[in-house]
């Protein structure tokens, strides 16, 4: 406990010569108790930088949290999701934040690769070249394997040196800053500072084991094979251990270099179409969905095939989320706000007692604003967090998995329309939703549902049955933003709690010794 308050007091030292304070400021004044606090922990007597004017808020505080490494980068992630906590405004700031930091050397990743896969798979690897791409966590190398005869190009994520053994200590530190505010100021309590800091750690824990990352994109590309225009790299599982993941190398345009492929003569409006298309496909069909679907992770193949990459983040749906978000959409495409009031009631997401006349005004009253709108501003997902906010007045039990997949929605209609500024969302999910719909309601399909259950063990790698139970829990916990009471983590969190609590009385008993002392002697 003695060795995290120093890092804490590493890390406060970091925090105080950086603008942060001054930034979150202007969004959120913090009680005055936690800028005295702060000033503690920093123990910093350097001078404060000028603060640049020329940048805005935003762009200093992803500034700022880039600066200070892995830790911060993916609290500031984290936190980007978690408005409930931070405030829309400063939530929204932190939406952009790049996870980028310098490349560590190639020597570095060779001593990986070897240590990790052994020295006859390190010494059949062609070429390792020079990093290309580098992120707080890991960092990518283009290679060559021979797959059984044939030389192919790949690319070869690996681990930064020591990254889970820093993370884990200066997440720990937090933890216990989050502890200590919570305990001296007890209007901090309701937001759960603790438990929103284990639950960051249980996460990018579960991202730093980079089989879960590799089983999540094998089960993805096993959904999507029969998939015309889309197509998830092979992994290579010979090259794959908890450190190191090799899948295909992906030859193509990013989705971002919009001008590029149109040079191609690739249809941006058909990209932009199939992106949406593709995303409900994979969310009503498989219940299993990339949600981390920026422009930095879709490319464009010679094929002119949508190629998705970076598998670390990945939506689950059940049987009944789909069959509702379906529904759902659907009822408000036609414009049938009491079948979307009957679904909720059918699925016993709002109390029976409630009228369905005054449930189906109310979902009238989020539709027709938005059918009133241009083309270009009418979002779906929108439409959910609008759903989720106005339902929730009618005591509606929302499910976890959905909030996951509007955030994702969101992004993914964004990316649309950087392609293509007038993507009609309804009219391009209209055709996905209804053919879904009509194949569930035909009794072959619920034999083709089971059979389709009965390989669900296969799809989920039985090698690695402990990565896809934690990649499942993951995705759980990253949804709800809540830990369940009946899980190893709760208890692993109740145990951490004790220890700090501990720490904590002693550390007062300890002053008060020193105080009497004190008031004896002098």
């Amino acid at each position: 406990m003695i060795k995290k308050f120093i890092i804490l007091f590493k890390l406060g030292r970091k925090v105080a010569k950086s603008d942060i304070l001054n930034i979150v400021t202007k969004f959120q004044e913090p009680p005055f108790a936690i800028k005295i606090l702060f000033k503690i922990l920093s123990f910093s007597f350097s001078q404060k930088k000028e603060i640049n004017t020329q940048k805005d808020e935003g762009e200093r505080l992803s500034n700022s949290l880039e600066s200070m490494g892995t830790t911060f980068i993916k609290l500031g992630q984290f936190l980007a999701t978690r408005p409930d906590i931070i405030g829309e405004e400063l939530s929204k700031k932190l939406e952009n934040l790049q996870d980028k930091l310098p490349p560590f050397s190639l020597l570095q990743a060779k001593e990986i690769i070897k240590n990790d896969l052994g020295e006859n798979t390190y010494n059949s690897i062609i070429n390792l070249g020079e990093p290309v791409a580098a992120a707080s966590i890991a960092q990518v190398h283009k290679a060559q394997i021979d797959d059984n005869g044939t030389i192919k190009d790949v690319a070869i994520k690996i681990l930064r040196p020591n990254i889970k053994k820093i993370f884990n200590e200066e997440i720990d530190a937090i933890m216990l800053f989050a502890f200590l505010v919570e305990s001296f100021i007890k209007k901090t309590k309701r937001l759960k500072l603790v438990e929103v800091v284990f639950l960051l750690k249980e996460i990018t824990n579960l991202e730093m084991d980079l089989r879960f990352e590799a089983a999540a994109a094998n089960e993805y590309a096993e959904n999507t094979k029969n998939d015309v225009g889309f197509r998830v790299p092979q992994i290579y599982w010979n090259y794959t251990s908890e450190n190191v993941m090799t899948l295909d190398w992906v030859d193509g345009i990013s989705i971002r270099e919009t001008d590029e492929l149109k040079n191609k003569n690739f249809n941006t409006e058909k990209i932009a179409e199939d992106v949406i298309q593709n995303f409900l496909r994979h969310a009503v069909r498989d219940g299993f969905f990339h949600a981390d679907m920026h422009q930095g992770n879709i490319f464009i193949d010679n094929d002119g095939q949508i190629v998705p990459i970076d598998f670390g983040i990945m939506g689950r749906l059940d049987k009944m989320s789909k069959r509702f978000l379906a529904e759902i959409l659907f009822g408000f495409i036609q414009r049938d706000y009491r079948k979307v009031a009957e679904v909720h009631l059918i699925a016993g997401l709002v109390p029976k007692e409630v009228p369905i006349d005054d449930l189906a005004q109310a979902l009238r009253s989020i539709g027709e604003p938005i059918f009133g709108q241009a083309v270009k501003d009418i979002s779906g997902g929108k439409l959910l967090k609008q759903l989720f906010d106005v339902t929730e007045k009618f005591n509606m039990q929302t499910q976890p998995q959905l909030l996951m997949l509007q955030k994702t929605m969101v992004v993914v209609e964004g990316v649309a329309r950087k392609l293509n500024p007038n993507t009609n969302i309804w009219t391009t999910s209209k055709p996905v939703l209804e053919s879904w719909l009509r194949e569930t309601k035909d009794p072959m399909a619920k034999i083709n549902e089971t059979l389709q259950n009965t390989s669900e063990v296969i799809k989920r790698l039985p090698e690695f049955p402990e990565i896809m139970d934690k990649a499942n829990q993951a995705l759980t916990y990253l949804a709800s933003g809540q830990i369940p009471n009946n899980s190893n983590s709760y208890t692993a969190l109740n145990t951490q709690k004790n220890e700090m609590t501990a720490f904590r009385n002693q550390s007062i008993i300890g002053l008060l010794i020193l105080v009497i002392f004190g008031l004896l002697i002098f």
